[in-house]
Parts: C-alpha cells; structure tokens; sequence
C-alpha cells in the first residue's frame, strides 16, 4: 500500500470519531482474557452499553436473586460473586447476540438482545473484560465449562 494512501486512510477512520482499535478487522470468534487489545476494546464497550444495569465495577444490581414487583430479576452481577462463570462461552455469546428469551423462550427480562447493536467482534470482547476480572481459580473453573468436550 502506497505511504500516502495509508495515511489517508488513518485521517479518513479518524475523522468518524470512532478509536481505530473498534474499526479494527479483527474478529475474534471466542473471549481472549489475555488480550490486552481485545480486554481494552471490551471495557470500552461494556462501559457504553452494559454497565448502566450491571455495575461499573461488574457489581450487578443490589439483590439481583429476589424478583422484582414485575416479576423480571434485576441484572446479575458478571463478577466472581455472581453466576456468568457458570456459563459457556458460547452461552454467554448467545445470551448477549440473541437475549435470554432466544434461548429460553418466553423468559421475561429487562436485557435486550445487542444483535443489532453491536457486532459479534464487541461481544466476544466484552465476555474478553469481564472474564479478565474473575480471579484464576474463578477463570480455571470456566475454563473446564467453556470447553466443549466432545
């Protein structure tokens, strides 16, 4: 690639407002906890679009196991006191992409499902955040549920 044309194109990627690391053609196709890229790029993203319902600190809502008045349960935490280690990658991909309701249908919850907001790239690193939070004897445990013995 010519050097002008190169740098036209940084200008050009720039100027969209967007950090270059988000336009970035990769695509990861599982969570990376030692990805210090993939990490960065999905604290962005649950900062903007999940930590609103499930903490700043991943902390979930207060009493996250009691119904509310609606009937729906507030947004669990995604630390290591809470259930999302419990859940295979691919769960948690699916939960996120298609809603709890797309895998257990007629469930009732406030989480919507992000297929049209974000792309599979910002989901993979957000699951890559938060598992990079859990402590290891936390990320060993959902390291033998999220790999898939065959």
């Amino acid at each position: 690639m010519p050097r002008w044309l190169g740098g036209t194109a940084a200008v050009a990627l720039l100027a969209t407002g967007s950090p270059l690391w988000i336009l970035a053609s990769d695509s990861p196709a599982k969570p990376d906890a030692n990805s210090p890229t993939l990490v960065a790029r999905g604290e962005a993203v649950y900062a903007q679009h999940c930590a609103s319902c499930h903490g700043a600190t991943l902390e979930g809502q207060a009493n996250w196991r009691s119904r509310l008045p609606n009937g729906r349960l507030p947004a669990p935490p995604h630390d290591a006191t809470g259930h999302t280690w419990h859940h295979s990658d691919k769960q948690l991909f699916e939960m996120v992409k298609n809603g709890t309701t797309g895998m257990v249908p007629g469930y009732e919850t406030d989480m919507p499902a992000y297929k049209d907001i974000l792309g599979d790239a910002d989901i993979w690193a957000v699951l890559s955040f938060i598992e990079s939070t859990w402590p290891p004897d936390i990320r060993a445990r959902h390291a033998r549920i999220a790999t898939p013995k065959d």
